[in-house]
């Protein structure tokens, strides 16, 4: 599976974002994608995840209410809105794709494809 992200740029805190991810190469049905991100230094810590059957969305606590994952029709496309972004969103912003088990979608050990992210900067 190849993934290709998009959609990184500056914005002010309290502005609005849209991260896109392309996917080719042999998703399934039974493929979840997710977004992760990361600061230097850090370990790549969970946004989001779309069970690509069920349509499903799971977020960490931070994004709730603030990020929304989707996906397009034809599961070509993922999508993720960003709203009330704050600074401390700021981060390289990684989809990933696998077969997660639903106990460990939170890991980021637990997605074999990646892209190669998209910096997101938010400016106070």
């Amino acid at each position: 599976v190849q993934l290709q992200a998009s959609g990184g740029g500056l914005v002010q805190a309290g502005g609005s974002l849209r991260l896109s991810c392309a996917t080719s190469g042999g998703t399934s049905s039974s493929y979840t994608t997710a977004w992760f991100r990361q600061v230097p230094g850090k370990e790549r810590e969970f946004v989001a995840a779309l069970k690509w059957m069920s349509g499903n969305t799971y977020y960490g606590d931070f994004a709730k209410g603030r990020f929304t994952m989707s996906r397009n029709g034809d599961k070509t496309m993922v999508y993720l809105q960003m709203t009330s972004l704050k600074p401390e969103d700021t981060a390289v912003y990684f989809c990933a794709a696998g077969r997660p088990p639903l106990g460990s979608i939170r890991q980021a050990n637990s997605f074999n494809s990646w892209g190669q992210g998209t910096l997101v900067t938010v400016s106070s």
